[in-house]
């Protein structure tokens, strides 16, 4: 007999070929690698389109800013521009200042066409908490005395009767000088105020029909160094300033220094005093949370020491200072859930959501506590009727030996089938109870099994019972 390699069969030559499944088996884990690199490939390119910057697109409100040729003005025109490139859509809505600001803001409080502006600190804000403070420029403005002579004026004896334009009806200025001139020292001057704007004004001051002219503006702003130095007119340094500041809430003084607006002609030719007044962003709440963080944040790329001036500045004012902004100075801006999540804090903000979850743990463990309670006192209550069951039929008795008892008529006397049938009634309560119970709201989810296994314990003390009753004489 010769001994060699079995013939090779028909179905053994079918699945070693190259066309069999099993053939293709072979090329199956390069495939595989090839499909896990293409899924790779693509993640790649999608995690490479995301774009995570922070835009603020949340920013949908109108801003109240002031006249044309005054710095609100210029504030608010830079906000938006710069808003532009961050998809804001921060509308400036020009006004006649300050006062008029405040009065827009507080009427549009149900219609919420406008929700913010800038005043001046210290202006008469309204009823309590119908506006909030929202933020405080750095920079201040100045109180500007303008005049043909005015570098002649260094007293306010010197206003004795003078006609005074403060600007437009409602702006900040001329509240100011209306404080101002209601001292009762300045009373005694009888000055005249007059109203009108910075152009109308300056025309009335060159042709003689106003003394002196006063405009609150950044002393940077174009509109004043314009008109300074191209001798129209001259500004007012009091020498008594500080003395008059300390009456006013809210202001302070400044000082302008000699050749300021032109170092060569020397411009204000002496040190001057004036008159600061910090400039307030204020809302009335129309906006949510989300846009206030998004004006916050414009801001703060519009001014970059706007964080650290509003952290080292006590709220002096009598605005309430708004939730969003509270939290936006105190993590110097916004934080990861406001920005990634807005829509989030919008239902409330990030630390109320903070309690929200600890008390939402504390609640879930209330419950589990009160699970395991009821829990431990079905345990109880069954082990109870499990003791009942031993006294009556021996403590060494099983149930399985109580199914296979086999009884005759002087074997169970009627006393004892009648504590049998109570120790039934209390199990079918206990089961009913335990049933209930299982479809509580305080067990948590996947711990019904619990019940379940009280209930088949309980349950299968009820069927050896009920079935040894049955088998009773009666």
């Amino acid at each position: 007999m010769q001994w060699g390699p079995p013939a090779m069969t028909p179905d053994l030559e079918r699945r070693l070929s190259p066309q069999h499944p099993s053939g293709r088996s072979r090329s199956r884990p390069l495939l595989r690698f090839l499909v896990v690199l293409l899924g790779l490939f693509l993640l790649a390119v999608g995690v490479g389109q995301l774009n995570l910057e922070h835009d603020l697109h949340r920013l949908d409100a109108g801003f109240l800013s002031g006249l044309p040729e005054g710095n609100y003005h210029t504030i608010a025109d830079g906000l938006v521009r710069t808003g532009e490139h961050q998809r804001a859509r921060l509308r400036e809505v020009p006004s006649q200042g300050s006062t008029d600001n405040i009065e827009r803001l507080r009427a549009a409080r149900h219609s919420c066409e406008l929700a913010f502006g800038l005043a001046q600190d210290g202006s008469d804000w309204g009823a309590p908490g119908q506006l909030q403070l929202v933020g405080r420029l750095a920079k201040a403005e100045s109180v500007f005395f303008l005049g043909k002579n005015a570098d002649a004026v260094t007293e306010f004896a010197q206003l004795r009767q003078l006609r005074i334009g403060v600007g437009p009806q409602g702006s900040g200025s001329a509240q100011l000088m209306r404080r101002l001139f209601q001292l009762p020292e300045l009373a005694l001057l009888a000055a005249e105020l007059e109203f009108g704007t910075p152009a109308e004004q300056l025309e009335q001051v060159e042709q003689g029909r106003l003394d002196l002219m006063v405009v609150v503006l950044d002393e940077d702003a174009p509109w004043l160094v314009g008109v300074l130095r191209s001798g129209r007119l001259q500004m007012v340094g009091f020498s008594k300033l500080d003395v008059v500041a300390r009456r006013l809430p809210h202001f302070r003084t400044g000082r302008i220094g000699a050749g300021q607006f032109d170092p060569v002609v020397v411009l204000p030719p002496v040190d001057k005093r004036v008159l600061r007044v910090d400039t307030l962003i204020v809302g009335n709440g129309c906006a949510s949370r989300s846009a206030t963080l998004d004006l916050l944040s414009l801001v703060a790329r519009q001014f970059p020491d706007f964080i650290q001036h509003n952290q080292e500045t006590a709220n002096k004012t009598d605005l309430e200072l708004a939730p969003a902004a509270r939290d936006f100075f105190e993590h110097s801006g916004p934080e990861l859930a406001e920005t990634y999540v807005p829509w989030l804090v919008d239902v409330m903000p990030p630390a109320n959501w903070a309690y929200f979850v600890m008390g939402a743990s504390l609640l879930f463990n209330a419950m589990g506590l009160g699970h395991r309670f009821r829990l431990w006192r079905l345990d109880v209550a069954r082990v109870k009727l499990e003791s009942e069951i031993a006294a009556l039929f021996g403590s060494t008795t099983t149930l399985g030996d109580i199914a296979r008892a086999q009884l005759h008529a002087d074997a169970f006397p009627v006393q004892r089938r009648a504590e049998v049938e109570q120790v039934i009634r209390a199990l079918e309560v206990l089961a009913e109870r335990c049933r209930r119970q299982s479809l509580s709201m305080l067990v948590p989810m996947g711990q019904e099994m619990t019940y379940r296994y009280q209930e088949s314990l309980i349950t299968e003390a009820l069927t050896v019972l009920r079935a040894f009753i049955a088998r009773c004489p009666a």
